[in-house]
């Protein structure tokens, strides 16, 4: 089974696992929009990145897991609309590629891996600490998203095979 693990927004990542190995993750795909260059999901390269790694897979074996993010206290109307927006756009591409969508609450797999309450760069050094051989794609601050899109598709494997 492909696991396609999803951490939405424009810092966002998007992993690629297969039988508890990491295969690949990417940045999110974004692009420039509008007159104040404010970026946005690059919807069409989002499906090209997914569509090219699915190619010889049956749909049956393929499971998107979308982190369900919500609106959190502090943040602004504008940021949290762009951030519905990018959840929205990569729930539209799944759909209409359909593949079986997933949607995990933060808490949920942040607590399998004790991680609640904990600073922001620790769910890098979880992913580190379980997936060694991948340490040096997640080596800089700014690789915590694509440690959260890690870990969301590793909780969802250990959790899957257990029911």
């Amino acid at each position: 089974m492909l696991i396609i693990s999803i951490d939405p927004g424009i810092s966002g990542s998007i992993c690629f696992f297969k039988d508890g190995k990491i295969l690949d993750v990417i940045d999110m795909p974004t692009m420039i929009e509008g007159k104040k260059n404010k970026r946005q999901v690059n919807g069409s390269q989002v499906y090209n990145e997914i569509s090219n790694r699915i190619k010889n897979i049956d749909k049956k074996d393929i499971k998107v897991i979308i982190e369900q993010v919500s609106a959190m206290p502090g943040q602004g109307v504008t940021s949290m609309f762009n951030f519905g927006q990018s959840f929205g756009i990569l729930k539209g591409i799944c759909s209409a590629m359909q593949l079986s969508m997933y949607f995990i609450r933060p808490a949920k797999w942040k607590k399998y891996f004790n991680l609640i309450n904990s600073h922001k760069d620790a769910s890098r050094s979880k992913a580190i600490e379980i997936f060694p051989y991948f340490s040096s794609n997640l080596s800089k601050k700014k690789d915590i998203n694509k440690a959260d899109a890690i870990l969301i598709a590793s909780y969802y494997y250990e959790t899957f095979r257990l029911e």
